[in-house]
């Protein structure tokens, strides 16, 4: 008994500003759902029941950001998986330099997301410097590329930001799942005759499912979830063509000053995150938690 009281004494602060800062606001956003309000607190809540949840799922820019955010995380999921997986086999192998390619490959996930969105929206300026090299390359007769002004183009742009971002660290988790794979088991297969990449594919990957999991359901929901990048490079445009679900909550609030909405908005967006928190449960096995 002695010991929990200190354990919850430890915990006590933590707890109180997760509650503050967290858990009240949730709970908040909850009630506020079911009422017509606006920025003013001191108005008494006006509640309209299910209006705000109707008026959601009438509303046709909700699937077209549902569909946008859904491009967004089947554009960049697989491609961190299998790249951060690929560069995590390709460091743990031990050639010359590999400590550098790690640091290399790690330092994207320091650079604040301001300063990369900044930068790439310089690169991808008609005048900066992806154009630039093109237009050496290709010579006069060469126009522009609107990176940033092409609905078709946009999204796959800001894409790019969050690949480069995300690489780095998701290696970082293969890298720890494949240092705890015993070397034995890789000798043992290559006297089997299993060589190469058929040794990933018998040993690798079966071990590393649980990273796998883990790696997809968490970047699943960080693209779920993404907002920095639009916000700063694009600001949902052009005609609506990056607007995700976080950043059609942001303009809900905060442009439109539909705070009520905007919270059933929120509210759908937590469970479409909780969805996938309970997927990754389910396949990493841990089911006493769910």
């Amino acid at each position: 008994m002695r010991r929990s009281l200190v354990a919850w004494a430890f915990l006590l602060p933590a707890l109180v500003l997760i509650s503050l800062s967290v858990l009240l606001p949730a709970l908040m956003a909850l009630v506020m759902s079911f009422t017509a309000s606006g920025l003013d607190v001191s108005e008494p809540l006006r509640f309209v029941g299910l209006a705000n949840l109707q008026r959601l799922l009438l509303d046709p820019m909700v699937r077209r950001v549902l569909l946008t955010t859904f491009l967004y995380l089947c554009g960049v999921v697989p491609p961190i998986v299998l790249g951060s997986l690929a560069l995590a086999v390709l460091v743990n192998r031990g050639l010359p330099g590999s400590h550098l390619m790690r640091g290399a490959f790690y330092t994207p996930v320091l650079v604040s997301i301001v300063v990369a969105a900044i930068a790439f929206r310089w690169l991808y300026a008609e005048n900066g410097l992806i154009n630039g090299w093109l237009a050496e390359l290709i010579g006069p007769s060469f126009t522009p590329i609107g990176f940033l002004t092409s609905p078709q183009l946009a999204l796959p742009a800001v894409m790019v930001v969050t690949l480069w971002k995300g690489l780095g660290y998701y290696m970082v988790i293969f890298l720890a799942g494949l240092q705890g794979i015993p070397k034995e088991l890789y000798e043992a297969a290559e006297l089997d005759g299993s060589e190469g990449w058929r040794q990933h594919v018998d040993i690798t990957l079966p071990l590393l499912r649980p990273y796998v999991s883990l790696v997809a359901v968490v970047s699943s929901i960080a693209a779920t979830k993404v907002f920095e990048e639009v916000f700063l490079m694009t600001q949902g445009g052009p005609a609506d063509s990056t607007r995700t679900i976080v950043y059609y909550v942001y303009d809900q609030a905060f442009a439109e000053l539909e705070i009520s909405y905007a919270c059933t908005l929120g509210l759908a967006l937590f469970l479409v995150v909780m969805l996938f928190t309970l997927v990754r449960l389910a396949f990493s096995g841990d089911r006493a938690l769910i």
